[in-house]
This record gives C-alpha cells, sequence and structure tokens, in this order.
C-alpha cells in the first residue's frame, strides 16, 4: 500500500495530491493526509522538521487498517520527509520514493527558493502563507537543524529506495538527486526525468505508473 506525502503548500483535497493518489489506486491501496499547518490540519508547518512525525503517524494507521507491507512517496518537502523518516524510524516502511526532493537544507540558488525562503522566513510572507496558500507556517527557527536528506540516505539501507527528478526542475538543480543517489550507492535507484519540472503538477501519468509498479514490486 502506499502513503503519500504531499509537497509544501499543498494538502488532501487538493486536485495535484488527488491525481497522485487516484494514479496509485491500481497498484494498492493509498492513504493521503495533509502536514501540520496545511489545508485542515492543525498545528503550523516546520518547513519538514517534525513533519517527520505526522508521516510516522499516518503509516501508523496504515498499518493499524491491516496493511502488513507500506511504501511512502514524498514529493518535494513530502519527499525530504519521506527520506528521513524512512532514516529515523527504521523498518517503518518497506520502500520509499522521494520525487523532487532537495539534498541540503537552506538552498537559495534558484528564483523559486528565493521566493520560498521569502515566504518562510518574513513576517509578510508568512501572512501570504497562510491567506493565500492555506499554510500557516512556524515563526520559529529550526533549533536544532534536523538531519539533512543526503545525511538520512545512508541510513535508509537495506529499505528499497527510489530517487525520482526531473531534469527541468525549476527549483532544485539536477545536482540535489545526484547527491542523494550518491549518499544511496548501490542501496538506491534514480530516475532523472527528461523535461520533467517540479514535484506533483510535473509528474506525469506513466511516470506515476512507473512508481506505483515500482512500489507494488517492493512493498506489495
Amino acid at each position: 500500500m502506499f502513503v503519500v506525502a504531499h509537497g509544501f503548500t499543498g494538502a488532501v483535497d487538493r486536485p495535484h495530491v488527488r491525481r497522485v493518489a487516484q494514479a496509485f489506486a491500481p497498484y494498492g491501496a493509498v492513504v493521503t493526509f495533509s502536514f501540520r499547518g496545511h489545508g485542515a490540519s492543525g498545528g503550523r508547518s516546520t518547513v519538514g522538521d517534525r513533519e517527520v512525525l505526522d508521516l510516522a503517524a499516518a503509516v501508523r494507521w496504515a498499518r493499524e487498517l491491516g496493511h502488513a507491507r507500506v511504501g511512502t512517496v514524498g514529493f518535494s518537502m513530502g519527499g525530504s520527509v519521506v527520506l528521513r523518516h524512512a532514516a529515523l524510524h527504521p523498518r517503518e516502511t518497506d520502500a520509499v520514493v522521494s520525487v523532487s526532493a532537495p539534498a541540503r537544507w537552506y538552498y537559495r540558488g534558484t528564483a523559486p527558493m528565493r521566493r520560498l525562503h521569502w515566504l518562510v522566513t518574513r513576517p509578510e510572507g508568512r501572512i501570504v502563507g497562510r491567506y493565500g496558500f492555506g499554510t500557516r507556517i512556524h515563526h520559529r527557527d529550526w533549533n536544532p537543524v534536523p538531519l539533512s536528506p543526503v545525511e538520512a540516505v545512508p541510513r535508509i539501507a537495506p529499505t528499497p529506495l527510489l530517487i525520482v527528478h526531473g531534469e527541468a526542475d525549476g527549483y532544485f538543480p539536477v545536482d540535489h538527486p545526484r547527491m542523494l543517489a550518491a549518499a544511496a550507492g548501490d542501496q538506491g535507484e534514480l530516475w532523472l526525468e527528461p523535461g520533467m519540472g517540479h514535484a506533483e503538477h510535473a509528474a506525469g501519468d506513466d511516470l506515476l505508473a512507473r512508481i506505483g509498479e515500482w512500489v507494488k514490486g517492493r512493498a506489495g
């Protein structure tokens, strides 16, 4: 079965998240949820830090529903969360797919990421996040700074890991997935998708079907 971890400013009822869930449905049961501070969920977003606890709760709920094998699939912020969850909560998941994730924190090398940092770090940005995107963002800085995705990846083995990234991603260039794949070594698989942009909006039906087949083959 699949547990889907959406990207920043997403939510369980957003059309792009629902489309992903529908694409995976032919390959197994699907659990979706909204991270803290997103949509109807309470609390405030910590932009990938404590969201690991949200994913852990969703995975436990999937187990309680009777699913013996669970694969996590995350996009962008959710992609970093599934990596850190698998590292920090070993044996809770049977396969991990990270799509469009950053390798390292505080990256500002692209215009979209500079805009995102303004949204997260500035009071006026957090107002835009709340009223423009339905995302309530915590005002406190990380303390301590959480384990980064690239630091998390070596701890995931022997759980199967798939890293997916678009070659036309406007947020994180391809050095990010290559860093993650290098950290994974022989325990990870890398798909660089020609022409693909960023996260759920850019993931076409064919790619989602291939991800569904990959997870089914390892956590089906």
